[in-house]
Formats: C-alpha cells, structure tokens, sequence
C-alpha cells in the first residue's frame, strides 16, 4: 500500500455558529493572522511533504475554488470534492475516495479540518503512516489533545500503549488530525451523508486504532470570538 503523502482537508461546514461572517464567506476562508485558516493548513501540509491535497466543499465551495486555484504557488496540487449538500465527514471521504486513491490503490491519507489553527508538525505522522499501511487489516490513527474548556470530558482514552478506548483514563480530545486507510470507507456508497463517529467506535473495538497526544499550540476555532482572539494573537 502507498505510504501516506496524500491530505485530505474537510471544508464542507456551514459554520452556523460563526455566522454572519459565514453568510458570505466560507468557515476555512475566514481570515486569522493575514490569511485564511485553510491556507494555514495546506502551508504547513506542504512544508511537511505533502504535495496532493483534496478539499471538500460544499457551502459556497466556489469561492475555496477560486481563491485557492489549483495550488501551484503553495508548492502543492489541490484537487476538489463538491458536495451539493455537505455530507459530513465519513460521506465527504466516500465522495473524495477517487481523488484519495491514484489508479484505484488503497493508502493511507492524512485529514485535517479546515477550521483548526495548530502548530503541529504533520511530518511527525511518517512513521505510524507506514505502521497502518503495513498492516493486513485496514486502521486509524488520532493526535489528541489536552481537553479544552468547552470539551472537560474528552473523546477516548489513550493508553500508555499508544491504542485508543473508549473508556478509561486518561481522556483526551481528537484534535480533528487523523490518518485513515481508505479500505475503511469503500463499503459506503458516494453521496451517503455519514459520520466518522460508527468507524472510530468500530476500530477502537477491533484494537486498530492508535493515537498521539500533542500538547503544543491547537485551537478549534467554532466561534466570531475565537478568531478575533486568534488573529490578534498572530498579529501580535
């Protein structure tokens, strides 16, 4: 199976609670800093290797499109997934399944949200990248984060073993940065709205997924207030 090098940024969002600077605009094109959070991301995806990364849109996409091109001058090619309405993230992933996999090969891929602000170093996910595509079984693989005041009670455990459970301690927050093999998805027929929440219970379950903690700079930016106090910060 091909090692990750493939990114998958999910940009479909109506961001009702961001309006009315959504009315109009795209979440991942709301500016923090001088630019726009998606173009954070796709910086730091190319600084980390990342040459093909597909974005799905659904809310004014037209306006991603537009703005972001073909990707030329960021060093990378983006390729688009449109959904007419957003089909979350697990049904996004089935609808971008042709633009994931080249010539119809399984890989693993790396996927981000478009509305997180991070520091992260996506080059840190080369080694467990090639961890699940060696494996006979296809698997997943989550950086967490310390729990956020909006979110006390985090999402999974995480084990001094590095594998995920959904009870137990210590509990931590999906911080919206995963690799998937895309075997996962091709039971799901394109243009099912899904989300990814039955496939993390299902390889939790089976033992196959794995995880990270990051306690480095992440913001999940959902409110007007957020990114006010995130492009200050920048701009600071």
């Amino acid at each position: 199976m091909t090692p990750v090098r493939t990114a998958m940024i999910f940009a479909a969002g109506r961001g009702e609670r961001m309006r009315p600077l959504t009315d109009t605009c795209p979440k991942p094109m709301l500016e923090a800093g001088g630019k726009p959070l998606i173009v954070w991301q796709i910086e730091r995806l190319a600084a980390a290797g990342f040459t093909r990364i597909v974005i799905n849109h659904a809310w004014l996409g037209a306006q991603i499109e537009a703005a972001l091109g073909d990707g030329a001058r960021f060093g990378v090619q983006l390729l688009y997934s449109a959904e007419g309405d957003a089909l979350e993230t697990a049904g996004g992933i089935a609808q971008a399944l042709h633009l994931l996999e080249q010539d119809g090969e399984s890989c693993v891929f790396l996927a981000v949200a478009g509305d997180v602000y991070s520091d992260y170093d996506f080059a840190r996910l080369d080694a467990p990248a090639k961890a699940l595509a060696a494996r006979a079984e296809p698997g997943m693989h989550l950086v967490m984060v310390p729990n956020p005041p909006f979110h006390p009670d985090g999402d999974f455990a995480l084990g001094d073993d590095g594998v995920l459970a959904i009870e137990g301690e210590p509990r931590f927050t999906f911080g919206s940065i995963g690799l998937y093999d895309t075997r996962m998805f091709r039971d799901l027929e394109p243009g099912i709205k899904r989300a990814l929440t039955p496939y993390y219970k299902a390889a939790i379950a089976q033992r196959s997924a794995t995880g990270e903690l990051f306690e480095g700079r992440w913001e999940n930016v959902g409110t007007a207030a957020q990114l006010a106090a995130l492009d200050a910060e920048l701009r600071g």
